[in-house]
């Protein structure tokens, strides 16, 4: 007996109607994907370009924008960093966009662009922009343009521009611009054009500009431009310009001009208005001048002296101070060409 195809019909009708009437909502499974959503609210599952809700996708390739979670396995296709990530973006175990704001988590987490917000990488993060915020590189970090915030990397962090606020690497930390605040490294520490805060290295810290604030150096201390503040190197302190304040070198300390107070084996400077304890050797360079007080075993003053030198030799090109020693010798015509004990002019 044939059954009615009355309730076929209206199966069917059913059907028809419910497709029709979840058409806005449900998308078609196509290759970008399977979109579950109300407009762009809702999950999507692929590679769907535009989402606001939960997106799952094994590796990116068509993202625009998320605004809320984006997961995904792995890190975006090489020419696919098109697309940005406001509010999670998380890695199980890479994850990537060109723009992440809010929080970024995975082994590995990338920005072709900026990432600001939150970060952590188990193995590592970097943007080719910049990195603001708190973020965290097992491994290390890395930002092309600069970094502001709090950054930590295990091994190393670095910056192509400038950096403001915390910078710690477990070996190195640096960056090719002006670093503003803390930095710490733990081999050693660098900034191409200048230093303003505390600089830290277990053997060194360093610039190519100027150095202002507080630098310790296990072995030494370096700057090429002008070093202001506090300067303490194991080995030594050195500046190129001007070493304005007070530094300690264990060997010695050298710069063009220094106004302050030096301590350390041995000094040499040009221009020197300070107070020098060197206990082996003291020397003002050719054409110097030398104001203050030095202290050593041998001063030897090749310019002018005004000021007043203590030690078991001292010698001096043109004397117009004080010479106090065993032996105290003045080259120019001054009262007394050869003195012990004291010589003045």
């Amino acid at each position: 007996m044939n059954s009615s195809p009355f309730p076929r019909t209206i199966f069917g009708v059913l059907t028809l109607a419910t497709l029709t009437a979840l058409g806005p909502t449900v998308g078609p499974l196509s290759a970008q994907g399977l979109k579950l959503a109300a407009g762009d609210v809702g999950l999507g599952i692929g590679d769907v370009p535009r989402l606001d809700g939960l997106r799952l996708n094994f590796r990116d390739g068509e993202l625009q924008r998320v605004r809320g979670i984006n997961a995904t396995l792995w890190d975006p296709y090489s020419d696919a960093y098109g697309g940005s990530v406001r509010g999670i973006a998380l890695g199980l175990p890479l994850t990537g966009a060109r723009d992440i704001e809010g929080v970024a988590i995975g082994v590995g987490v990338s920005a072709d662009r900026d990432l600001s917000g939150i970060g952590v990488g188990v193995l590592g993060m970097g943007s080719g922009g910049e990195l603001s915020g708190i973020m965290v590189g097992g491994l290390g970090m890395g930002a092309g343009d600069g970094m502001s915030g709090i950054m930590i990397g295990g091994l190393g962090a670095g910056s192509g521009g400038d950096v403001s606020g915390i910078l710690l690497g477990g070996v190195g930390a640096g960056a090719s611009g002006h670093v503003r605040g803390f930095m710490l490294g733990g081999v050693g520490g660098g900034a191409g054009q200048g230093l303003s805060g505390i600089g830290i290295g277990g053997i060194g810290v360093g610039t190519g500009g100027d150095a202002k604030g507080l630098l310790i150096g296990g072995l030494g201390v370096g700057a090429e431009g002008d070093i202001t503040g506090v300067a303490i190197g194991g080995v030594g302190v050195g500046a190129g310009g001007e070493i304005k304040g007070l530094a300690i070198g264990g060997m010695g300390v050298g710069a063009r001009a220094m106004t302050g107070v030096s301590i350390g084996l041995g000094f040499g400077a040009q221009d020197i208005n300070a107070l020098i304890l060197a206990p082996a050797y003291f020397k003002a360079i050719e054409d110097g001048t030398m104001r203050g007080v030095s202290v050593s075993a041998f001063n030897r003053t090749m310019g002018r002296q005004n000021g007043l030198t203590i030690g078991i030799l001292n010698i001096a090109d043109e004397l117009h101070g004080v010479q106090v020693g065993l032996i105290n010798i003045a080259k120019n015509k001054a009262r007394y060409r050869v003195m012990p004990f004291v010589n003045w002019n």
